[in-house]
């Protein structure tokens, strides 16, 4: 007894083909790996350079000093 095929064959070969035939870097090949792997660290860096900013902004202001 043979299990049935996870994928159909031609849909197999379809996104094989289209693997190993991208010019891309490998982390950047499928559908939702740009978001993953460039905008999340973006929006994290730059929300943490906002922050350290800011920090130093009201630490040399003197805003949000306790008396």
């Amino acid at each position: 007894m043979t299990e049935a095929p996870f994928l159909p064959r031609e849909r197999l070969f379809k996104q094989q083909n289209y693997f190993q035939n991208l010019t891309k870097h490998t982390y950047l090949k499928g559908r939702y790996d740009v978001i993953t792997s460039v905008a999340i660290p973006l929006a994290l860096a730059a929300s943490s350079m906002f922050m350290i900013g800011r920090g130093v902004y009201n630490m040399s202001h003197g805003i949000g000093k306790k008396e």
